[in-house]
């Protein structure tokens, strides 16, 4: 049965990526994982699936609600598929790590699922990469996510970006002391998220507040910018729990100055994000010309005690699909991978090219045999194409090869014994070439 092009496409809101797409989300992954490592963080892989009993314990209920469901016909229990990797790394630590010594640093890369509204452009695969810092609770803790996020942006070529921080106690504070509760306490969130001040006015004449309340929670829409917000707010609230919260937002921008970061930094005192999650400080990533989040990140700390076992944490994960699409918009200093060689063999006896294949592999170059027979404007073509940087011809002369860069059609001459030495590619690079154009 040949089915019909309509028969067979995907479903909306998940993706193919083909070869030249998936290099670039590999080199991206790569790039980060890098990052990490260098700062004592280790990988470790969760699962696709999970009980969807064990799972939603870690989950709020936004991805309650975003969650895949299914049941289990071996052992009749519901299944889930991750919404989030995080929930899934509270335990692990809880269940497998718990008798480790703390701190953990732990990173990770997948991919989780998501139901969502099919919209324009709106994944419902998200490809996370990210680290979890378990067991310190601490300014300079969150300051090392904060600090890391900013260099692992700067690795991929991004300058051009901004890490808002929030701190949601202030938020809970300002919100505990006005006694509101239920649905007018939700509409209110609802609106400072939004930042509309008018409907945030709307609500308090609605809802009974005292006068400090009320110039507190109009105030929030408005508590955005740079260092001057801290003190904006430090003149409207006198709760406990608020001016705590600007006091460890204080902590951990003095010790960011210390990491030379803080040009690349804004506060939102009226940042809503994540108020059933977080604990303490957020942050996210946005890079200019780009709409939406590029990561994200804060402290959780009551999270891991939902799993038996008490424990601070904080963490950050970048959106890979996110931040290809804003390297491919703003910058071309980020490497992604490529095949360097196409083997074209111009005589008969394969064993050279073989032989030659073998040795640039051995080397640490990538290498693939055009088996297929064709000229050497059709290989040259394919190798453009397909993003293969260079040509090795093969020729029945088996002392000397020639290169051809595939982007220019510049040829190298090649002698057989430099296919083995080291700096093979920048030697290609610097040569001038004899001619660009092949001669048969």
């Amino acid at each position: 049965m040949i089915h019909s092009p309509s028969d067979i496409a995907l479903p909306r809101g998940v993706a193919d990526f083909l070869p030249g797409t998936a290099a670039k989300i590999g080199s991206i992954e790569n790039h980060l994982l890098r990052v990490f490592e260098l700062w004592g963080f280790r990988r470790i892989i969760t699962p696709r699936l999970e009980y969807e009993d064990v799972l939603s314990t870690g989950m709020g209920d936004e991805l309650k609600g975003r969650t895949y469901r299914f049941d289990d016909r071996q052992s009749g229990r519901l299944l889930a598929l991750p919404p989030d990797i995080t929930p899934q790394i509270a335990r692990i630590v809880a269940t497998r790590m718990s008798a480790l010594p703390l701190p953990h640093r732990i990173s990770y890369s997948g991919r989780v699922l998501r139901q969502t509204e099919i919209q324009a452009g709106r994944s419902r695969e998200i490809f996370q990469t990210g680290v979890e810092l378990i067991g310190l609770d601490s300014p300079e803790a969150d300051a090392e996510m904060i600090a890391m996020t900013i260099e692992a942006l700067q690795v991929l070529g991004l300058d051009d970006f901004t890490v808002d921080l929030g701190q949601v106690e202030f938020c809970q504070g300002v919100f505990q002391a006005s006694g509101l509760c239920g649905e007018p306490l939700q509409q209110l969130r609802e609106a400072v998220s939004r930042k509309d001040s008018s409907a945030v006015c709307t609500l308090l004449k609605e809802h009974n507040v005292s006068p400090e309340s009320a110039r507190e929670l109009s105030a929030l829409p408005r508590l955005f910018g740079g260092r001057e917000v801290l003190e904006a707010a430090r003149g409207l609230v006198t709760n406990a729990r608020s001016c705590a919260a600007l006091d460890n937002l204080q902590e951990v921008l003095e010790i960011l100055d210390i990491h030379g970061v803080t040009d690349y930094l804004s506060i939102d005192l009226g940042e809503t994000r994540g108020l059933d999650y977080h604990s303490g400080i957020t942050f996210e990533g946005f890079v200019s010309g780009f709409g939406e989040p590029v990561c994200s990140g804060g402290r959780y700390d009551n999270l891991i005690g939902r799993y038996g076992f008490n424990a601070p944490a904080t963490g950050f994960t970048f959106n890979l699909l996110n931040l290809l699409r804003t390297i491919e918009r703003q910058s071309e200093s980020l490497e992604f991978s490529t095949t360097d060689f196409l083997l074209f063999n111009s005589c008969h006896d394969r064993r050279n090219a073989l032989l030659a294949a073998r040795q640039l592999r051995a080397t640490g170059h990538t290498a693939a045999r055009d088996i297929i027979r064709r000229d050497y404007d059709q290989s040259h073509e394919y190798a453009k194409k397909m993003n293969i940087s260079y040509m090795l011809v093969i020729s029945d002369d088996t002392d000397q090869y020639r290169v051809v860069r595939s982007r220019d059609g510049v040829v190298i001459p090649l002698e057989k014994d430099m296919l083995v030495q080291p700096g093979l590619i920048t030697y290609i690079e610097e040569s001038q070439g004899e001619d660009l154009i092949w001669q048969t």
